[in-house]
């Protein structure tokens, strides 16, 4: 876990997930699940938006800690939703925060551009996405207490 310190407030980021985009899940299922050991995730799933967006396949595993989310690559999902950032193009690593507002501000103040999705693709995640300085998408989102 990392403590973020923005403007007189500690906000919380822990990893919650990867994500690998590819053109056929179910190998990419068999392959994590078989060579890995990975298991189907069940728990703490989100609710997908599927007709916001991105309407593509996605499995859901873990090993135990970590989700991994394993998406059908689309490459016109930004220009669908109206965001410059893709996130399933390549794939991207996500971090969950209590504090998605004060995470924004820390972004700006940092002269980070990134494309807040609210809650397009997930039902009660509030996410938004961003490059590091390669080029490597990541997440930062806030579960909506209610769900």
């Amino acid at each position: 876990m990392v403590r973020i310190y923005a403007r007189t407030h500690f906000m919380k980021l822990t990893l919650h997930h990867v994500n690998f985009a590819t053109d056929d899940v179910s190998r990419l299922d068999r392959f994590y699940r078989d060579i890995l050991f990975l298991d189907e995730e069940h728990n703490g799933l989100p609710t997908r938006e599927k007709e916001k967006g991105y309407p593509g396949d996605v499995s859901f595993l873990t090993d135990g800690r970590i989700q991994f989310h394993l998406a059908e690559k689309d490459l016109e999902v930004g220009f669908r939703t109206g965001h410059a950032v893709n996130p399933v193009d390549r794939g991207h690593i996500a971090y969950r925060t209590d504090d998605i507002s004060a995470f924004r501000k820390h972004l700006d103040q940092q002269g980070i551009s990134y494309s807040d999705y609210g809650d397009i693709a997930v039902s009660g995640w509030h996410q938004i996405f961003f490059y590091d300085p390669d080029g490597n998408v990541i997440e930062v989102h806030q579960v909506d207490e209610q769900t």
